[in-house]
């Protein structure tokens, strides 16, 4: 028999294999202790623009990719279940698996794979020896308070959230070529870059390069010119770019289900004024005291404590640095924080306030936003935490003014 599962995106694909997975689920039965846990992933009616993608957290843990699936864990097994075949509905969406397939326990590293209108009977069985009742809250949470309505509910993210905040050398090598074809497709967009174009159609010159090399956009591309610059989650894209304007071009592609996440301002016609190369080397300068900065044990939150945030030190350069029109320091005009985690999600789950610690990506994105001036200016880059420090990884993209300016001229 054909073993049709087999083409699935599994943890085989992605992570090495479905050890990977099951190794992280022994991690988190040690952080939930004696309780179950029961996951839901998400259904057909949940599709995105880009088709079906699979909850985050249930993905990291199963590699399942799927719809209407569901994990259960507890201190002695962990189950998959999944729903039985519908051949009316695989005339839509295509051939699923089913949990009678031979072999289908071993290949996705489970014990158990079991249908998923069984999960009632499974999670009642296991209540009768554990006393908590993990989840991710939300739609879960109340699915689960109608079936169990006398158990204690704890929520599962923040356990889980640390196990993502910590890449493997499978991650790693997934966020680097996501890096480098959200790298090409920038450089895509500089080439094409003049007065007279709309947003979009540099938006489009970068779409076609992540996915010709079958990527997908991580995020809703930002492309904001001028005023628009100084939009910090901009989407539009529909205005005409003029001479002598600044462009944030905040735009990522993922691959293989892990983001990258690059932003660079750029002259549209090819040289920064006085003016926007001087709030340009401030943001960089910014970059660059926290790129010195960063190791184990600094945070990334605004609410951190001053000896060890990151945050400070990107907010303090900006303000002890230019003025605005009214003569007073820039400080006021970085008005978000400073960065975040990336994985399978570009904002990925993390604690902003834990202390970083080796093995962690994370961006570094000062900016200045002054409306008044219809200016904008965002650098971001993503940095691994090693042991001792941190390594750039997004730094083959110029940011340097000069090397921007040359970049455009080729």
């Amino acid at each position: 028999m054909r073993v049709f599962w087999l083409t699935l995106a599994l943890c085989a694909s992605l992570f090495a294999g479905p050890e990977a997975c099951r190794a992280r689920r022994a991690e988190l039965r040690k952080a939930i202790g004696g309780g179950v846990l029961v996951l839901f992933g998400r259904t057909e009616k949940q599709q995105g623009v880009q088709g079906f993608e699979q909850e985050p957290n249930f993905y990291y843990l199963t590699g399942w990719s799927e719809p209407g699936a569901a994990l259960i864990l507890d201190g002695e097994a962990d189950i998959l279940l999944i729903p039985r075949r519908d051949p009316e509905q695989e005339k839509w969406t295509g051939r699923k698996a089913d949990p009678a397939d031979p072999g289908l326990p071993g290949a996705t590293g489970f014990g158990s794979v079991l249908p998923v209108e069984t999960l009632e009977t499974q999670v009642r069985s296991r209540l009768e020896r554990y006393p908590a009742l993990y989840t991710l809250g939300g739609e879960d949470e109340r699915k689960l308070a109608a079936l169990a309505p006398l158990r204690e509910l704890r929520n599962a993210a923040p356990a889980i959230a640390r196990l993502r905040m910590k890449k493997s050398p499978g991650e790693l090598d997934l966020i680097r070529k996501s890096i480098e074809v959200t790298v090409e497709a920038h450089r895509e967009a500089w080439k094409r870059a003049a007065p007279g174009l709309y947003e979009y159609q540099i938006a489009a010159s970068m779409a076609s390069v992540y996915l010709d090399r079958g990527c997908v956009p991580a995020y809703t591309p930002i492309v904001g010119s001028a005023g628009n610059a100084a939009i910090l989650h901009y989407s539009r894209n529909s205005r005409r770019v003029d001479r002598q304007e600044l462009v944030v071009i905040d735009v990522g592609a993922a691959c293989s289900g892990y983001a990258a996440d690059i932003t660079r301002t750029i002259p549209i016609a090819g040289r920064f004024t006085p003016r926007q190369r001087e709030i340009y080397e401030i943001v960089l300068g910014a970059q660059k005291a926290v790129l010195a900065a960063i190791k184990p044990g600094m945070t990334l939150g605004k609410n951190s404590p001053p000896a060890t945030s990151l945050y400070k030190i990107a907010y303090d350069y900006i303000d002890s640095h230019g003025k605005d029109r009214a003569g007073n320091g820039l400080g006021k005009y970085f008005t978000h924080g400073l960065g975040h985690h990336v994985g399978l999600e570009v904002h990925d789950a993390s604690d902003p306030n834990a202390p970083l610690e080796a093995g962690m990506v994370v961006t570094v994105e000062p900016g200045v936003y002054i409306p008044e001036e219809n200016l904008g200016v965002r650098i971001e880059d993503m940095v691994l935490v090693t042991e001792t420090g941190s390594q750039l990884l997004t730094g083959s993209l110029p940011k340097e003014a000069g090397e921007v300016e040359r970049a455009l001229a080729r």
